[in-house]
């Protein structure tokens, strides 16, 4: 068996065959596939000699059939088709294409559209240095267990989201956040779960992980998750099939405007846990088809930002009774005005919000705004019931170069702040506060942590928050003025004094 440090290495060694002609952004267009395919070939290989050493010269096809997962044609083996030396690149497209038609059910689609016959995108000298550093790691059971490859998948993920920057927050969510969320709502065997935006599959993945680590039987879970972008939907089902995850259901499409998992009924689909991590503030969501729509249970989100469609769609996606949901957002919608506001009310007035969790910041690759985590529930504790509770964890966080990271302690501090609703964790600990919905019907339904627990971080009050409270700000007064300006045209006014055009 290989250390799991021996595989990162030859991973890491794989991808970077590929630096210089291609983009480190796109280095998981390529290298994923490869992986992919270089283990269910080592796999099938592996499979077939198990079935040899069975049944000898017994064995016939339909015997051999039994033995494998997924089928494999003749002449798409990983040595059948490296070993070619001309049109390299369009031959292993065209063996993704026909191992995906043989296994229509479980892997249409799955080794995405990357263009592999295209020099311009990936020469052929590039092409043979990934294939020449994967032919140096054996894939097959034997030699990698289901464990280690799946965390030599997460440390892939991992280093190429450290290096496409920005770009990763598309595909990658950090893993403290990602295990503080599923800490929080405590997926159960047998349950469903469901990520609407669910990018490289690592909520799904951590859930499947969590039960399995706690000694509970995961096969039993099901998951369910869709993703608008084509590579990062196929990167999500690898990586469910290489964590031996095998009820789950990826689909890929735009969630807000075509939702993909639907009841009989025409409704969405719903869940036991709802987890998410959507593209913050999204801008041109599809605002124009939700003014029918079912999930806009307390109003329309404004056309700007997605964030409270996101929030909508999850709730309308939680089971009654045994559902909860867990979102992350951006500080703006505990406090941002117009529909928002009413959407924030509504949904408080409903009694499902049941916890604010103020996050470190500086967590994500996409944005320094400091963001939180909503945690919905169908059905409230007792105690629960018309209050939400508030937890301030900005203060629990290791300072790093490019990003700040949560350690295991603190996720688990977190966790436990949530579930005793006390921050038992002392100095240092989170902030904690059990607040009665009068008193935030008083606020204005304003949801913002520092009106309910002292911050308890200087750090909070970093650029960040800045840029949150400017960009409300700067808004509400475009907002302000479109409104008057419009007005003002109805009346006649001639709008060029104000240096406006009357168009």
């Amino acid at each position: 068996m290989i250390t799991q440090h021996e595989l990162e290495s030859r991973l890491w060694d794989a991808a970077n065959a590929l630096r210089g002609p291609v983009d480190p952004a796109d280095f998981k267009t390529y290298v994923f596939p490869m992986l992919f395919w270089k283990w269910i070939s080592d796999t099938w290989v592996h499979e077939h000699d198990a079935a040899f050493d069975t049944y000898g010269d017994d064995l016939d096809d339909e015997i051999e059939a039994d033995f494998h997962r997924f089928e494999l044609p003749e002449g798409t083996l990983w040595s059948e088709v490296t070993e070619r030396v001309t049109n390299l690149g369009a031959e292993i497209a065209k063996t993704f294409q026909r191992i995906e038609m043989a296994n229509p059910r479980s892997l249409a689609g799955v080794f995405g559209d990357a263009s592999w016959g295209n020099q311009e995108r990936i020469p052929e000298s590039a092409l043979l240095g990934l294939i020449r550093a994967f032919n140096k790691i054996r894939l097959d059971p034997s030699t990698v267990s289901h464990d280690l490859l799946g965390a030599g998948y997460e440390y892939l993920l991992k280093n190429f989201a450290d290096e496409s920057g920005k770009k990763a927050g598309e595909f990658f969510t950090p893993r403290e956040v990602v295990n503080l969320l599923v800490g929080i709502l405590q997926p159960e065997p047998g349950e469903s779960v469901y990520d609407p935006s669910c990018g490289s599959g690592g909520m799904l993945v951590a859930t499947i992980n969590q039960l399995r680590e706690s000694g509970k039987d995961h096969r039993t879970l099901r998951a369910y998750g869709q993703e608008i972008n084509l590579t990062t939907a196929s990167i999500a089902r690898m990586n469910l099939f290489l964590h031996e995850i095998e009820d789950f259901d990826i689909k890929r499409g735009d969630t807000l405007r075509a939702p993909a998992f639907k009841a009989p009924s025409g409704a969405v689909r719903q869940f036991d846990v709802v987890i998410a991590n959507p593209p913050f503030s999204l801008a041109d969501w599809g605002a124009d088809r939700w003014s029918s729509d079912p999930r806009a249970i307390c109003g329309v989100p404004p056309a700007k930002s997605g964030d409270y469609a996101f929030v909508q769609h999850m709730v309308s996606s939680m089971k009654p009774g045994s559902g909860r949901v867990g979102v992350v957002m951006p500080h703006g919608v505990l406090f941002r005005g117009g529909a928002e506001a009413k959407i924030r009310q509504g949904l408080i007035e409903k009694d499902v919000l049941e916890a604010v969790v103020g996050l470190p910041p500086k967590l994500f690759y996409s944005t320094e705004i400091p963001a939180c985590l909503l945690i919905f529930r169908d059905q409230k504790s007792a105690e629960r019931k018309d209050h939400v509770l508030f937890i301030d964890s900005s203060a629990r966080f290791i300072k790093g170069k490019k990003q700040n990271l949560m350690s295991e302690d603190d996720v688990r501090a977190v966790i436990e702040a949530y579930q005793t609703g006390s921050d038992s964790a002392g100095e240092g600990g989170a902030n904690v506060r059990l607040v009665p919905l009068e008193e935030i019907e008083q606020n204005g339904f304003d949801l913002n942590i520092g009106r309910y627990i002292k911050v308890a971080a200087e750090e909070t009050a970093d650029l960040g928050t800045a840029l949150v409270a400017y960009a409300d700000a700067r808004q509400q007064r475009v907002d302000t003025e479109t409104g008057m300006f419009e007005r003002l045209a109805a009346a006649g006014v001639d709008l060029s004094v104000f240096g406006v055009s009357s168009e």
